[in-house]
């Protein structure tokens, strides 16, 4: 291992781009603790601890920017709500969007430039109401002689932070290493786990006189880090392999095809965005909720909906299946893989070209997704489960699903590497 990073930083190239990861990062870690213009900043260092405990996970993607109320407070939820929803157009509910779809690189970039303006507006409309559901949930003195002026202020540099954030993930996308949307995540979670082994040293867990008792609870906390870790690697590197036999074609004194090949398929294609997206969706009525926490309804939506009560386990097992199955089968859309394999003159053995092929992928690809959503399922719900035994705080609790996004984002960053340096004959991580 230490002879790969070695190998790193001789290529000079991987070397630039792992720099700038690292100098973007940091301009976002600045970013995070400017708070914006016309907030209490004595008000608001007051309520950071309720705030850290209301917004969950959500704050902990912001990096703790949304319990600062910073200017990044948004985050990147409103450009992955974005992505979503032009992805969900895409299939064939709108012919336009469903067109650029078909059209490979340049259909892409439109798809993408639709994105990005889909996720100023709903940062826009994210941004106006925060700023007001913060005033109502800190009290008057958090945004001291609110105006509709001023809150139309902040929403714009609320939505100027979540475009910035944007174009930072984009640059790191572009001349870093890695998805820079999910980088950018995962920095805001790695840099949040200071606050969770506080919270945990100041909770119930550690109690005063019961050396043994702690002692036993950190072990058994330990070994169900390790066993998700590796559970999520042994999940996230498993394939199931479709042979494919591409005919031979004789184009002028030339032959082409004849050679075998396979799909990989992975177990779990979609990776953690459907633990993302199950998380922001089950916590938006509950943040909703508090802003009118002394109605009937609001009590029982902020007690019911919450990630360890049964009737919220239910639920957040449902979105994270669905998620599964929905994001999965955008990313690898069955029917365009047949038709793409019928016109280079491709086809699995023994099964027919065509209607029959897409059949046949959409059974396998549903049988493995199925596999790979209840194990994520399992994985985000063991934690949540072994920390209400413990006795362990509900900010830290939600930690699991903090810690499978992380081994997630690192997985796919080193498997970026590991090309690169194969592509200049070192060794990696992988290959020995």
């Amino acid at each position: 291992m230490f002879k790969t990073l070695r190998n790193i930083w001789h290529v000079e190239d991987l070397r630039k781009r792992i720099l700038f990861t690292l100098f973007v990062l940091f301009i976002y870690r600045i970013g995070t603790f400017i708070p914006v213009p016309g907030v209490n900043k004595e008000a608001l260092t007051a309520s950071n601890n309720a705030g850290a405990e209301l917004f969950g996970l959500l704050n902990t993607f912001s990096g703790g920017a949304l319990s600062q109320f910073s200017i990044l407070a948004l985050g990147i939820t409103p450009y992955i709500t974005a992505s979503i929803i032009v992805q969900l157009l895409s299939m064939d509910v709108i012919p336009k969007l469903a067109e650029w779809a078909k059209q490979g690189e340049h259909g892409k970039k439109k798809s993408t430039q639709l994105t990005r303006y889909a996720t100023i507006v709903l940062g826009l409309i994210q941004a106006f109401a925060m700023s007001i559901g913060f005033n109502r949930l800190y009290g008057t003195e958090m945004i001291p002689n609110a105006t509709f002026g001023k809150y139309v202020l902040i929403a714009i540099v609320l939505t100027a932070g979540t475009a910035f954030l944007m174009w930072l993930g984009e640059q790191i996308t572009e001349k870093g290493i890695g998805n820079g949307i999910s980088i950018i995540i995962f920095a805001g979670i790695v840099a949040n786990i200071p606050t969770y082994i506080r919270t945990t040293a100041q909770s119930d867990f550690i109690q005063e006189n019961q050396l043994f008792m702690n002692s036993l609870k950190t072990i058994i906390i330990l070994i169900v880090i390790v066993a998700i870790i590796v559970g999520v690697i042994f999940i996230q590197q498993g394939i199931r392999k479709i042979p494919v036999q591409y005919a031979k074609r004789v184009v002028g004194n030339k032959m082409y095809g004849g050679q075998n090949t396979h799909i990989p398929l992975k177990i779990n294609a979609a990776g953690v965005i459907p633990v993302i997206f199950a998380v922001s969706l089950l916590q938006f009525p509950i943040i909703i909720a508090n802003f009118w926490s002394t109605h009937a309804w609001a009590k029982w939506v902020t007690v019911n909906l919450r990630h360890d009560e049964p009737l919220g386990m239910v639920l957040y097992v449902m979105m994270i299946i669905g998620f599964t199955f929905f994001y999965t089968f955008v990313q690898m859309n069955p029917q365009q893989m047949a038709d793409n394999m019928k016109k280079n003159g491709g086809y699995i053995p023994g099964i027919r070209p065509g209607k029959a092929t897409e059949k046949y992928m959409t059974r396998v690809m549903s049988r493995l997704t199925m596999s790979g959503a209840i194990f994520l399922a399992v994985i985000s719900l063991m934690p949540i489960l072994l920390g209400s035994l413990a006795g362990l705080p509900s900010s830290v609790q939600i930690g699991g699903t903090a810690l499978l996004i992380i081994i997630g984002v690192a997985l796919d960053t080193m498997k970026q590497i590991e090309s690169q340096l194969i592509k200049r004959h070192y060794k990696g991580f992988i290959n020995k």
